[in-house]
Protein backbone atom coordinates (compact mmCIF):
# COMPACT_ATOMS: atom_id res chain seq x y z
CA UNK A 1 0.00 0.00 0.00
CA UNK A 2 1.37 3.18 -0.92
CA UNK A 3 1.66 5.50 2.09
CA UNK A 4 -0.08 8.39 2.20
CA UNK A 5 2.02 10.49 3.90
CA UNK A 6 4.63 10.11 0.52
CA UNK A 7 1.94 12.09 -1.67
CA UNK A 8 1.79 15.72 -1.60
CA UNK A 9 -2.12 16.68 -0.97
CA UNK A 10 -3.41 18.83 -4.40
CA UNK A 11 -5.12 22.02 -3.27
CA UNK A 12 -7.89 23.01 -5.59
CA UNK A 13 -8.90 27.03 -5.11
CA UNK A 14 -12.60 27.18 -5.94
CA UNK A 15 -13.26 30.17 -8.04
CA UNK A 16 -14.46 33.26 -6.40
CA UNK A 17 -17.57 35.14 -7.75
CA UNK A 18 -16.39 38.25 -9.54
CA UNK A 19 -17.39 41.28 -7.43
CA UNK A 20 -18.31 44.58 -9.07
CA UNK A 21 -15.87 47.59 -7.93
CA UNK A 22 -17.97 49.33 -5.35
CA UNK A 23 -18.39 52.82 -7.27
CA UNK A 24 -20.39 50.97 -9.82
CA UNK A 25 -23.16 51.42 -6.89
CA UNK A 26 -22.85 54.95 -7.37
CA UNK A 27 -22.46 55.09 -11.18
CA UNK A 28 -25.78 53.01 -11.31
CA UNK A 29 -27.35 55.45 -9.12
CA UNK A 30 -26.30 58.55 -10.69
CA UNK A 31 -27.80 56.72 -14.22
CA UNK A 32 -30.96 55.91 -12.98
CA UNK A 33 -31.37 59.16 -10.85
CA UNK A 34 -30.44 60.65 -14.29
CA UNK A 35 -33.11 59.12 -16.58
CA UNK A 36 -36.24 59.41 -14.13
CA UNK A 37 -35.27 63.36 -14.44
CA UNK A 38 -34.85 63.48 -17.47
CA UNK A 39 -38.21 61.15 -18.22
CA UNK A 40 -40.12 63.64 -15.17
CA UNK A 41 -38.80 66.92 -17.11
CA UNK A 42 -40.02 65.76 -20.82
CA UNK A 43 -43.16 64.67 -19.09
CA UNK A 44 -44.35 67.88 -17.44
CA UNK A 45 -43.57 69.97 -20.07
CA UNK A 46 -42.75 73.76 -19.56
CA UNK A 47 -44.59 76.02 -17.44
CA UNK A 48 -45.26 79.61 -17.89
CA UNK A 49 -45.83 82.29 -15.26
CA UNK A 50 -48.00 85.41 -15.30
CA UNK A 51 -47.15 88.35 -12.74
CA UNK A 52 -49.31 90.82 -12.05
CA UNK A 53 -49.11 94.36 -9.30
CA UNK A 54 -51.51 96.12 -7.44
CA UNK A 55 -50.76 98.84 -5.42
CA UNK A 56 -53.06 99.94 -2.23
CA UNK A 57 -53.52 104.05 -2.33
CA UNK A 58 -55.38 105.72 0.55
CA UNK A 59 -58.52 107.30 -0.29
CA UNK A 60 -58.60 111.29 0.09
CA UNK A 61 -55.05 111.59 0.55
CA UNK A 62 -55.11 109.83 4.32
CA UNK A 63 -52.70 108.37 6.31
CA UNK A 64 -50.64 106.28 4.11
CA UNK A 65 -49.93 103.86 7.18
CA UNK A 66 -52.68 101.32 6.90
CA UNK A 67 -52.20 101.19 3.13
CA UNK A 68 -49.25 98.81 4.36
CA UNK A 69 -51.10 96.73 6.41
CA UNK A 70 -54.19 96.48 3.83
CA UNK A 71 -51.64 95.49 1.11
CA UNK A 72 -50.61 92.29 3.41
CA UNK A 73 -54.35 91.97 3.73
CA UNK A 74 -55.62 91.69 0.56
CA UNK A 75 -52.15 89.65 -0.63
CA UNK A 76 -53.74 87.28 1.52
CA UNK A 77 -57.38 87.91 0.75
CA UNK A 78 -57.04 86.97 -3.03
CA UNK A 79 -56.38 83.56 -3.03
CA UNK A 80 -59.38 83.35 -0.24
CA UNK A 81 -62.24 81.44 -1.46
CA UNK A 82 -64.88 84.13 -1.68
CA UNK A 83 -62.45 86.25 -4.24
CA UNK A 84 -61.28 82.73 -6.37
CA UNK A 85 -65.25 82.02 -6.89
CA UNK A 86 -65.33 85.98 -8.33
CA UNK A 87 -62.65 85.27 -10.56
CA UNK A 88 -63.35 81.78 -12.52
CA UNK A 89 -65.78 83.02 -14.94
CA UNK A 90 -63.14 85.34 -16.40
CA UNK A 91 -60.38 83.49 -15.95
CA UNK A 92 -62.25 80.37 -17.91
CA UNK A 93 -61.02 77.62 -15.72
CA UNK A 94 -62.67 76.22 -11.84
CA UNK A 95 -61.74 77.38 -8.59
CA UNK A 96 -59.61 74.16 -8.22
CA UNK A 97 -57.20 75.54 -10.96
CA UNK A 98 -57.22 78.72 -9.54
CA UNK A 99 -56.44 77.46 -5.97
CA UNK A 100 -53.46 75.58 -7.42
CA UNK A 101 -52.59 77.93 -9.63
CA UNK A 102 -52.45 81.43 -8.40
CA UNK A 103 -49.54 82.63 -5.90
CA UNK A 104 -49.69 86.21 -3.95
CA UNK A 105 -46.92 88.17 -2.24
CA UNK A 106 -47.08 91.19 -0.68
CA UNK A 107 -44.07 93.53 -0.07
CA UNK A 108 -43.00 94.52 3.33
CA UNK A 109 -41.62 97.57 2.43
CA UNK A 110 -44.80 98.80 0.12
CA UNK A 111 -48.11 98.57 -0.18
CA UNK A 112 -47.85 95.93 -3.44
CA UNK A 113 -49.27 92.92 -4.07
CA UNK A 114 -47.78 90.86 -6.36
CA UNK A 115 -50.47 88.37 -8.11
CA UNK A 116 -49.11 84.78 -10.05
CA UNK A 117 -50.40 82.38 -11.63
CA UNK A 118 -48.65 79.57 -13.62
CA UNK A 119 -49.70 76.88 -16.36
CA UNK A 120 -48.74 75.16 -18.94
CA UNK A 121 -50.22 78.07 -21.62
CA UNK A 122 -48.95 81.39 -21.07
CA UNK A 123 -52.24 82.69 -22.36
CA UNK A 124 -54.27 81.18 -19.69
CA UNK A 125 -51.76 82.53 -17.40
CA UNK A 126 -52.20 85.44 -18.35
CA UNK A 127 -55.98 85.11 -17.84
CA UNK A 128 -55.73 83.70 -14.41
CA UNK A 129 -54.21 86.60 -13.10
CA UNK A 130 -56.28 88.99 -14.86
CA UNK A 131 -59.73 87.78 -13.42
CA UNK A 132 -58.13 87.18 -9.82
CA UNK A 133 -56.89 91.02 -10.13
CA UNK A 134 -60.13 92.37 -11.28
CA UNK A 135 -61.87 90.37 -8.57
CA UNK A 136 -59.70 91.56 -5.63
CA UNK A 137 -59.74 95.16 -6.75
CA UNK A 138 -63.71 94.93 -7.16
CA UNK A 139 -63.49 93.68 -3.56
CA UNK A 140 -61.29 96.56 -2.14
CA UNK A 141 -63.83 98.98 -3.96
CA UNK A 142 -66.82 97.32 -1.81
CA UNK A 143 -65.39 98.09 1.52
CA UNK A 144 -63.36 101.20 0.72
CA UNK A 145 -65.39 103.50 2.67
CA UNK A 146 -64.78 101.24 5.83
CA UNK A 147 -60.94 100.81 5.20
CA UNK A 148 -60.26 104.09 3.82
CA UNK A 149 -57.89 102.22 1.30
CA UNK A 150 -58.52 101.28 -2.51
CA UNK A 151 -56.87 99.04 -4.73
CA UNK A 152 -55.09 100.10 -8.08
CA UNK A 153 -53.90 98.07 -10.81
CA UNK A 154 -50.12 98.78 -11.06
CA UNK A 155 -48.80 96.74 -13.76
CA UNK A 156 -50.53 94.31 -15.63
CA UNK A 157 -49.59 90.69 -16.38
CA UNK A 158 -47.97 90.74 -19.67
CA UNK A 159 -47.93 87.54 -21.85
CA UNK A 160 -44.42 85.23 -20.58
CA UNK A 161 -42.51 83.83 -23.59
CA UNK A 162 -39.85 81.96 -21.67
CA UNK A 163 -41.08 78.90 -19.03
CA UNK A 164 -40.09 79.40 -15.36
CA UNK A 165 -39.77 75.68 -15.04
CA UNK A 166 -36.62 73.60 -15.43
CA UNK A 167 -35.57 72.27 -18.75
CA UNK A 168 -35.19 67.98 -19.00
CA UNK A 169 -31.30 68.75 -18.55
CA UNK A 170 -31.92 70.50 -15.62
CA UNK A 171 -34.14 67.73 -14.05
CA UNK A 172 -32.06 64.82 -15.51
CA UNK A 173 -29.01 66.60 -13.16
CA UNK A 174 -30.60 67.22 -10.83
CA UNK A 175 -31.73 63.43 -10.73
CA UNK A 176 -28.69 61.99 -11.60
CA UNK A 177 -26.82 64.33 -8.32
CA UNK A 178 -29.62 62.56 -6.40
CA UNK A 179 -29.23 58.71 -7.84
CA UNK A 180 -25.56 59.53 -7.13
CA UNK A 181 -25.87 60.22 -3.31
CA UNK A 182 -28.27 57.80 -2.47
CA UNK A 183 -25.65 55.22 -4.43
CA UNK A 184 -23.04 56.73 -1.50
CA UNK A 185 -25.11 55.76 1.41
CA UNK A 186 -25.93 52.39 -0.13
CA UNK A 187 -22.43 51.99 0.30
CA UNK A 188 -22.28 53.18 3.62
CA UNK A 189 -25.15 51.11 4.86
CA UNK A 190 -24.18 47.58 3.40
CA UNK A 191 -22.49 45.08 5.24
CA UNK A 192 -18.77 44.68 4.96
CA UNK A 193 -17.50 41.37 4.57
CA UNK A 194 -15.49 40.77 7.66
CA UNK A 195 -11.51 40.50 6.98
CA UNK A 196 -10.07 37.10 7.05
CA UNK A 197 -13.36 35.26 6.26
CA UNK A 198 -12.07 33.77 3.43
CA UNK A 199 -12.61 30.22 2.66
CA UNK A 200 -10.04 27.33 3.05
CA UNK A 201 -8.77 25.74 0.14
CA UNK A 202 -10.09 22.33 -0.56
CA UNK A 203 -7.47 19.57 -0.20
CA UNK A 204 -7.81 17.14 -2.83
CA UNK A 205 -5.48 13.65 -2.27
CA UNK A 206 -4.19 13.04 -5.54
CA UNK A 207 -5.28 10.04 -7.55
CA UNK A 208 -2.57 7.60 -6.35
CA UNK A 209 -3.80 7.60 -2.53
CA UNK A 210 -7.34 7.73 -3.41
CA UNK A 211 -6.54 4.23 -5.14
CA UNK A 212 -5.22 3.08 -2.33
CA UNK A 213 -7.57 4.11 0.23
CA UNK A 214 -10.05 1.96 -1.43
CA UNK A 215 -7.92 -1.40 -1.53
CA UNK A 216 -6.92 -3.62 -4.21
CA UNK A 217 -9.87 -5.00 -6.51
Amino acid sequence: MTDTSTHRKRRVRLPRPSRLPRWSWLAAGALVGGLIGTGYGLIKGPVYTATSYVVAVPVDKSDPVPALGMAQAYGRAATQLAVLQDAQAQAGVPVRTLQESVRTAASPEAPVVAVSATSSRPGLAVAMVGGVVRALTRHADEIQDNTGVKLVQFAPAARPTDPTSASPAVTGAVGASAGGLLGGLTLLVRPRRPVGSVTEPVSVPPPAVAADLHGPH
